[in-house]
């Protein structure tokens, strides 16, 4: 009889399929962030998450680099997952047929009903032979997107966001966004304070929305140009205050124009969208971490009132503040505090 992949039962199954002449920054990306994840958001904390490496057979898989990755599971790993995180691989970029090769379609025959399934970058090329993305709006990397959509039309492909989240399945653009999607599946298992605490302690930025362009056109700026970094952190430090946009445009000492033009660039959104998100953003951590009545999370967050929260909350998540609360608090009162 087979050992089991994984160990702990108590803890979600994360299973990563890697296919020959994978990127190795994407299998790393998945083990640090949800390894990171600890209940209570604390250092200490249990981990929420079990990953597994597999392949079509355990054995060692070639990279783009000079070394290889030593895989020691096989699809079996598949049938003991939660979730099935599918890297990608050259093999993608030439693919020209829409179906699942025999090896892949084997191995995902293992996979249970009801099992999450996510792709970063050409990983949806997967996702889409298996018919798991019908119907759905799914995106990958921004140079593969005339190939996906002449192999998949009947995918909805959208070229242009950093990942998307159809409730069972979900995608992501180029390797790096699928750091977004990890801490956005972690965000939506166990919250904010579990996702930022494995952001701070990784390094990363918090969060980026799904929304956000995957293409932007100077996000490095050039040394003699203007950026827009000191008004974003001015803002920050005070979203329960009333913020203009010409405000923003003077801490970088630029007409409203030049600055809307470059925050555009910068961050793949305007000034106003992207102070919305960094609101909601302090309102669900508010709702997690104090008691305080959606009024007073409101107003501490610079969205005024109740009804303009639950509006903004309505639009961003598909649920209310309460139900945000109760979903990551329990209905007895606040999580245990953190460090």
């Amino acid at each position: 009889m087979a050992m089991p992949v994984f160990s702990h039962s108590g803890r979600h199954h994360v299973a990563v399929l890697a296919r020959q002449v994978l990127l190795p920054i994407e299998l790393g990306i998945v083990h640090q962030l949800f390894g990171q994840a600890k209940e209570g958001a604390s250092a200490d904390g249990e981990p929420l998450y079990e990953v597994a490496t597999c392949a079509l057979r355990a054995s060692a898989v070639r990279t783009d680099g000079d070394f290889t990755v030593c895989v020691p599971h096989g699809p079996e790993a598949l049938a003991e997952a939660d979730t099935v995180i599918v890297l990608s691989s050259y093999e993608d970029y030439v693919q020209d047929i829409p179906e699942l090769p025999a090896p892949l379609a084997e191995a995902f025959a293992r996979i249970r009903p009801g099992t999450r399934m996510a792709s970063i970058c050409t990983g949806a090329f997967v996702l889409a032979s298996a018919g798991l993305l019908d119907g759905h709006t799914a995106t990958t990397h921004w140079r593969y997107t005339d190939l996906f959509s002449r192999l998949f039309p009947q995918v909805e492909l959208d070229p242009d966001v950093l990942y998307t989240d159809a409730g069972s399945v979900l995608t992501s653009a180029g390797c790096a966004s699928g750091i977004d999607l990890c801490l956005h599946i972690i965000r939506r298992d166990h919250g904010t304070a579990v996702a930022n605490d494995v952001a701070r302690r990784t390094v990363v930025p918090p969060h980026r929305e799904g929304g956000q362009v995957q293409y932007i056109r100077r996000p490095v700026p050039a040394l003699s140009a203007p950026a827009t970094s000191a008004a974003r952190e001015w803002a920050l430090r005070r979203l329960k205050e009333p913020i203009t946009l010409g405000q923003l445009a003077a801490r970088e000492a630029m007409s409203v124009r030049n600055f809307n033009r470059r925050f555009r660039d910068e961050v793949g959104m305007t000034p106003m969208n992207w102070l919305i998100q960094q609101r909601l953003e302090h309102a669900r951590e508010l709702l997690e971490e104090s008691d305080l009545p959606v009024d007073q999370v409101a107003a501490q967050t610079g969205l005024g009132t109740a009804a303009n929260l639950r509006q903004h909350f309505h639009a961003a998540l598909g649920i209310s503040p309460s139900a945000y609360r109760t979903t990551f608090r329990g209905p007895g009162g606040l999580r245990p505090a953190y460090t």
